[in-house]
């Protein structure tokens, strides 16, 4: 069994929140998928469903987001399951709209909810986080992600929910890099790529432009000035 959880805060005040991504999530793969309707457990918002093969629990907290693991480690230990048999499904401030980025384990980047998961079921479960863009300013988080979504982002938005929601079974089976690879394609987006490294002008490094600059001048070997020399050097070499 998996514990699929999607993290946002209860109540339409928050509904079309960017840091409700999580909740808009889980909506989506219950809209496309054989799930039982809602209902109330674990602090949270419930369906049974199967995917896959596998029998999945979406839950949705309903503590608010600072206190989420309360609910996902009530689940848990109700099932006797594992951290490995958890996805948690998040908004990311650090990455770009609509990028995707799925692993096991990891660092909380100071988000309260998955702080919160951390603390009440181990750190080793997996982690769906979808890109919401950082504003710029530290100043500006807070209503950014407390702050709905703009017209514009659905155009990256309902597309990556819709894949996300159709493609529910490569989640279940572990496909991370092929569900991500789908929801590329789905938002348009392009992945992203390694910079070139940047070459130095002149194509020269300092020691071999030194070792030029030291090099013997060809003396002249016709001329008055080739005459002179004769007389000032002899005649070394011939």
């Amino acid at each position: 069994m998996q514990i699929i959880v999607g993290l946002g805060n209860p109540g339409a005040k928050y509904a079309g929140n960017r840091h409700n991504i999580g909740f808009m999530a889980l909506d989506a793969i219950h809209r496309k998928n054989p799930f039982s309707p809602w209902s109330k457990k674990f602090k949270a918002e419930i369906a049974e469903g199967e995917i896959a093969g596998e029998k999945v629990l979406l839950v949705k907290p309903q503590t608010f987001m600072n206190l989420s693991g309360e609910s996902v480690g009530e689940a848990m230990r109700f099932f006797k399951l594992a951290p490995k048999d958890i996805v948690a499904i998040y908004d990311e401030l650090d990455l770009a709209p609509g990028k995707v980025r799925i692993k096991v384990g990891g660092g909380h980047g100071g988000h309260n909810g998955i702080k919160s998961i951390d603390a009440h079921c181990g750190k080793e479960y997996r982690r769906m986080r979808l890109g919401i863009g950082h504003p710029g300013a530290k100043e500006l988080v807070t209503n950014h992600v407390l702050g709905d979504f703009a017209k514009a982002d659905h155009i990256w938005l309902d597309p990556l929910l819709d894949e996300l929601a159709l493609n529910t079974d490569m989640l279940v089976r572990g496909e991370d890099s092929q569900l991500m690879n789908k929801l590329v394609l789905a938002t348009g987006s392009k992945p992203e790529e390694k910079a070139a490294p940047e070459k130095k002008p002149g194509g020269q490094s300092h020691i071999r432009q030194a070792r030029n600059h030291n090099q013997p001048k060809i003396l002249p070997t016709t001329g008055p000035m080739a005459e002179m020399l004769k007389k000032l050097l002899g005649n070394k070499g011939e």
